[in-house]
C-alpha cells in the first residue's frame, strides 16, 4: 500500500515551544486515526523557526535554499496539511505566512488541512476562524470543521470541558475528520444492479418492463385552464376550504 502523506508546519518560536507541542499532538492523532482507517501513514514535521533566513531571503530573492526547497516540495507534494501557529498581534506569526507566500498557492488546491494555533489566552481563539480559515480558503483547500487552539490554560487540563470539550477531545475530534478526508471513498455495493426489473421497489408505479416509474407529486385540483373555473372555484383548490 502507497504511503499517505501528512506534513505538519509549525511556526512556533521557542524551544520548546507551545505551537509544536499542539503539532505534535495534533500529527500524533491524525497517524493513529488514518491507521484505524486503514491508510499507511507518514509524517513528517517541519519547524518553521530553523528555517527562518533561508524563508527571508527566498521572500527578497525568489530563490529558494536547499533546506527550504526540501519543506516546500514536501508540502506541495503532500496528502494532507497540518498547519499550527502561534498568536502575534490577533492574528497568525509573520514567519507562518511568509511560509506559505513562498508556496505555489495552486499547489494546495484541493489539500485536506487541519488547522491549529496556541496564545496566551482564551481571548485569542478566534484567530483559527477569522484569520487562518481565511487564508486557506482562499487558496482552495479542504478545511477540516474542527480547527484546535490551545491557551496555557489547556495543557493538562482534560476531560470533557465546556460545550466543546477538553483539548484532548477536540484534537480527537480534528484528526478524526482529517482521517475521514483521507480515507477512499467506500464502495456503493449493488450500484449497477439498478437497472434490472423492479430495481426502484416502492418508489411509484411499474412501467411494461417491471420497472417502477417516480410516483408523481399530489397537486392541488386546479382547472388546466383559469377560465374553465370561477375565482373562487380556484381559490378553494388551491386553499383546500372545500
Amino acid at each position: 500500500m502507497e504511503a499517505t502523506s501528512i506534513v505538519v508546519i509549525s511556526a512556533g518560536l521557542g524551544v520548546p515551544s507551545s505551537s509544536r507541542l499542539l503539532a505534535d499532538q495534533l500529527a500524533a492523532a491524525a497517524e493513529r486515526r488514518a491507521r484505524e482507517a486503514g491508510l499507511e501513514p507518514l509524517v513528517t514535521v517541519y519547524e518553521l523557526r530553523d528555517l527562518a533566513v533561508d524563508i527571508a531571503n527566498n521572500v527578497v530573492t525568489g530563490y529558494a535554499a536547499p533546506r527550504l526547497a526540501e519543506a516546500i516540495d514536501a508540502v506541495e507534494r503532500a496528502d494532507a496539511i497540518i498547519a499550527v501557529s502561534p498568536v502575534f498581534s490577533a492574528s497568525y506569526s509573520g514567519l507562518f505566512k511568509s511560509f506559505i507566500d513562498v508556496l505555489d498557492p495552486k499547489s494546495l488546491q484541493g489539500k485536506p488541512v487541519l488547522l491549529g494555533a496556541t496564545g496566551g489566552s482564551e481571548r485569542h481563539s478566534m484567530v483559527v476562524d477569522v484569520a487562518m480559515r481565511p487564508l486557506f480558503a482562499y487558496l482552495r483547500t479542504r478545511i477540516v470543521p474542527t480547527a484546535v487552539f490551545a491557551a496555557p490554560m489547556d495543557w493538562g487540563r482534560d476531560g470533557a470541558e465546556g460545550a466543546n470539550g477538553g483539548l484532548s477531545a477536540r484534537i480527537e475530534r480534528a484528526a478524526a475528520e482529517l482521517a475521514a478526508e483521507l480515507a477512499p471513498a467506500p464502495a456503493h455495493a449493488g450500484a449497477d444492479e439498478g437497472s434490472g426489473a423492479g430495481a426502484h421497489a416502492g418508489s411509484g408505479e411499474r412501467s411494461g418492463e417491471g420497472t417502477r416509474r417516480p410516483a408523481l407529486a399530489t397537486r392541488p385540483a386546479v382547472a388546466t385552464r383559469p377560465e374553465d373555473k370561477s375565482f373562487e372555484d380556484i381559490l378553494a383548490d388551491l386553499t383546500g376550504s372545500r
